[in-house]
This record gives structure tokens, sequence and C-alpha cells, in this order.
């Protein structure tokens, strides 16, 4: 596995511990703490989409 490949699944990985928690709050009823858990790991798989060089800055000139 690449430096990529790696960074990517720990992403998703953190990702997922973040639902589970938000999983676990909802539970409980505690749906704010909920809500802010799920969009933290939301943030985290958009970040996993992300990794890897982007079109901009391979054309970017410096």
């Amino acid at each position: 596995m690449n430096a990529l490949q790696v960074k990517k699944q720990a992403f998703l990985k953190e990702a997922g511990c973040f639902f589970k928690n938000a999983s676990e709050h909802a539970d409980d009823g505690d749906l704010q703490l909920c809500a802010g858990l799920i969009l933290k790991a939301l943030d985290k798989e958009r970040k996993a989409l992300t990794v890897g060089p982007q079109v901009l800055h391979l054309i970017k000139t410096r």
C-alpha cells in the first residue's frame, strides 16, 4: 500500500469511528452531539476522497 492509500484508509477509519459514536449517542437520545459527530464523519469522508494530487496543483505554475 502506498502512502496515499494509507492516508485515505486512515481518514475512512476515523469517519467510521465518528459514525459509530454518533449512532450510540442517537440511541441515547443526544441528537445534538450525534449531529456534530455526523458532520465530523462526513468531513473525514470528504478528505478521504480528495487525497492525492489535485488538478489545480498539477497545472499551476510556480
